[in-house]
């Protein structure tokens, strides 16, 4: 009989078609579906698929007597309750590297978009208005990027960074023994020496609003923020007064505290460009990620060690 999975972010058919190929799944991808999932099936669910901003939560965990792994498609896990999993011994697993290429990728994009003024440039070529009226925009190649998490997108976006010239240095929690970039002991420091901030780091309440204002008044009036990891890393109340006062030149969102709803503070800036949460999409990210996790599920249920356990 095949192992009862339950599964709460959205997925494609065919992602849900390959899934069912080895589990059987019920699929619960809002609050209502979820409710009346655990409701209906509770008493035969083993384990279960999220990410993590829809995570997992410890009351529902215990309603869950069955459930012995948890899995997250992505990196993050922030809303998964970790302390209650383990009081359980349930195994975790998050898609750690499995997506890093596509987020550098959007990472790389933003930090060129916002450094060149694209958005700008393209509402003014829309409007009918031609370079000469315009001022110049910034050039990217040799700037000091800096990078707030040197995880496996931060090592990915280094790589990108070589092609334009660019110095790295990184903090992390700790240096890294083999890394070649300049590792600097604080944000602040990290910050005071780049020319680009770029946020890859985990959420969750040890690095809340860990980007305020000291740390952008460190970027500088020169200095680019884009941030890749989660909404909550960035005081958005404290970004939009930097942003508007001109205490640092331009940012790049793909997450913020709002989502899915806009940052509507932030939406009157023309030195702001923002995406919806989509730095880790694309077809090669999501078969990557969805492989991982059909990896990690299948070792747990063959005994086996995870492959990325949390």
């Amino acid at each position: 009989m095949k192992p009862h999975l339950l599964i709460l972010n959205p997925l494609s058919d065919a992602s849900l078609a390959r899934i069912a190929e080895h589990y059987q799944i019920t699929h619960a991808p809002n609050a209502a579906a979820r409710e009346a999932a655990i409701v209906e099936h509770g008493a035969s669910i083993e384990a279960v698929l999220t990410i993590g901003t829809i995570g997992l939560t410890g009351e529902e965990i215990a309603r869950l007597p069955k459930l012995r792994f948890v899995g997250t498609l992505g990196v993050g896990y922030e809303k998964v309750d970790i302390e209650a999993a383990r009081a359980r011994g349930i195994a975790l697993s998050n898609g750690a590297g499995s997506n890093a290429v596509c987020v550098a990728d959007h990472a790389m994009a933003l930090l060129l978009a916002a450094i060149r003024d694209v958005r700008r440039l393209d509402n003014a070529c829309r409007a009918g208005i031609w370079r000469d009226a315009l001022p110049m925009t910034d050039g990217v190649s040799g700037k000091r990027l800096g990078i707030l998490g040197l995880g496996a997108i931060g090592e990915q976006l280094a790589r990108r960074a070589a092609a334009f010239d660019m110095p790295v240095g990184y903090h992390n929690r700790s240096p890294k023994a083999d890394s070649p970039h300049r590792y600097f002991a604080s944000v602040r420091e990290l910050a005071q020496w780049c020319d680009c901030l770029v946020i890859a780091i985990p959420g969750g309440a040890t690095t809340h609003h860990l980007i305020g204002a000291e740390v952008l008044d460190a970027l500088g009036p020169q200095g680019y923020l884009v941030n890749v990891a989660r909404g909550s890393v960035v005081d958005t109340t404290a970004l939009g007064t930097a942003l508007r006062e001109k205490r640092i030149r331009a940012a790049a969102l793909d997450v913020y505290e709002s989502e899915p709803l806009p940052p509507t503070e932030l939406l009157d800036l023309d030195n702001l460009t923002i995406t919806p949460h989509v730095g880790g999409n694309s077809p090669q990210a999501l078969e990557q990620s969805l492989t991982q996790f059909l990896d990690n599920i299948g070792r747990h249920f063959r005994g086996e060690a995870l492959l990325t356990p949390i």
